[in-house]
């Protein structure tokens, strides 16, 4: 089986880190993890190559999760690719924003492993 090449989008590098490592501390055989710092950096690694998941904060500055998701799902590179918030975001307005968009569900910062395993395994699935 093919192990899942990732994305992690988040302004802040520790972060991105805790993100993978929770991912990895959840039991999920990952493939490449790629880090991006907002949504300009995501985008030129989507346009560089096929990712199974993409992670991305909602505020960052720079292009923030929100219009990164608008841009990502144009991108054919990017079609049928699951996208997971991982946010601080308060306000639900911002995650149904994102949902609306075609996120595939959401991640509320401080997370467990466990809570990662949870929203991200089914999208995982589909791989198998």
């Amino acid at each position: 089986m093919k192990r899942p090449r990732v994305l992690i989008v988040d302004d802040s590098s520790v972060m991105r880190k805790i993100i993978e490592r929770s991912l990895r501390q959840a039991g999920l055989d990952l493939g490449e993890v790629v880090e991006a710092g907002n949504g300009i950096e995501a985008l030129a690694a989507v346009r560089g190559g096929v990712f199974d998941l993409i992670l991305s904060d909602i505020n960052m500055p720079g292009m923030d999760g929100i219009e990164f998701l608008r841009q990502l799902v144009t991108l054919e590179e990017a079609k049928g690719t699951p996208v997971v918030m991982v946010t601080t975001e308060g306000s639900e307005t911002r995650v149904v924003e994102a949902l609306s968009i075609g996120a595939k569900g959401y991640i509320r910062k401080p997370f467990t492993p466990d809570q990662i395993k949870e929203r991200v395994s089914p999208l995982l699935e589909v791989m198998r």
